[in-house]
């Protein structure tokens, strides 16, 4: 008798640990139901990923580059109503809005707009209950819904970053992590802890410490985190399925119409997700993902989204853009 409950508890924590990860069941494809190609990339990821239908939501959403925070709270208000309590994060599915006022969409869908997420500008902002912590389950933890951004303005290359997303589950790639030191120095800030992340993850992944310029073709990449405000060596890269790669600038997240390199052009190269801020944060390293917060996460079986949000201590400036059920180490500790 007591063998059965000690057998029956462990299944139960084992289909609790299980749960705790993102699948498609638990992601809310939210769509602008006014723009036909937000909708017709809604239906197809939801077809590829498996996505129950009653997880996606259309919304009427202007289509401009900013919403009001007025503008949020009704659209975020109907989403809620409409989407099933079993969801814990979300994929917009549109280009335009990619901010909120001074926040970015992915966090001011997540959380809510608040003025401590990105009104002290050049101040330390909101922090992340999400930052570097086990498990996934935001909903009902902390009350988020963490977001990434899938940009349908070109259908052609969002459905190729949803076939790179499949393309890189389960397939555990013997890929390599760039992490780029440049002649930038307001930019270079996160070199300071690449010695840390090489000393934590060299036995789990390949590394290699870069320094620009870069001459020479780059392949296998699984991840490059580097720090300009435009890449030059960007035409040099090559990625595989699933990676991850940004540069800390000021307005990588500015997707039309800015002054330095968008997050966008990473996934036109070959990435399968990118992160960039949508109003000035300055040099805070908190505001930008942690390479070796992202990696650890990644390679312990989380999916793009988890490791991407597990890695910014201050997201409420930073806009995540992919494919965000892309898993390619399926295998968790």
């Amino acid at each position: 008798m007591l063998r059965c409950v000690l057998l029956a508890g462990l299944a139960l924590f084992a289909a609790h640990a299980l749960a705790e990860g993102l699948g498609p069941d638990e992601l809310g494809v939210i769509y602008n139901r006014a723009d036909p190609s937000s909708a017709r990339l809604a239906e197809y990821y939801a077809a590829r990923r498996h996505v129950p239908a009653a997880n996606l939501v259309g919304l009427t959403v202007p289509d401009r580059a900013v919403l009001s925070r007025e503008e949020l709270k009704s659209l975020r208000s109907e989403m809620l109503q409409k989407l099933p309590t079993s969801v814990q994060s979300l994929l917009l599915v549109w280009s335009r809005p990619f901010a909120v006022e001074c926040m970015s969409v992915t966090t001011a869908f997540a959380a809510g707009y608040q003025a401590g997420f990105c009104e002290p500008g050049c101040g330390r902002t909101r922090a992340s209950p999400l930052y570097d912590s086990p498990g996934w389950l935001p909903a009902d933890t902390v009350g988020w819904l963490p977001a990434m951004l899938l940009p349908s303005s070109d259908e052609a290359l969002a459905r190729e970053l949803i076939e790179r997303g499949i393309r890189a589950d389960g397939s555990k790639p013997p890929g390599t992590a760039y992490l780029v030191r440049t002649q930038d120095s307001a930019r270079n800030v996160r070199a300071a802890g690449y010695e840390v992340a090489e000393a934590l993850l060299s036995s789990r992944l390949h590394l290699v410490d870069l320094e620009t310029p870069v001459e020479q073709p780059v392949s296998d990449i699984l991840a490059y985190f580097t720090g300009v405000s435009r890449v030059e060596e960007l035409p040099k890269l090559r990625f595989r399925p699933g990676a991850a790669a940004d540069h800390l600038t000021s307005t990588g997240g500015v997707l039309e119409g800015g002054r330095q390199m968008s997050a966008l052009e990473w996934l036109h190269q070959g990435a399968t997700a990118s992160y960039g801020s949508v109003s000035e944060p300055c040099s805070y390293l908190g505001k930008f993902p942690s390479p070796a917060v992202f990696l650890d996460h990644y390679l312990r079986g989380n999916t793009l989204l988890e490791a991407y949000w597990k890695s910014v201590e201050m997201p409420g400036q930073g806009l995540f853009v992919g494919e965000p059920l892309a898993r390619p180490y399926p295998d968790r500790p």
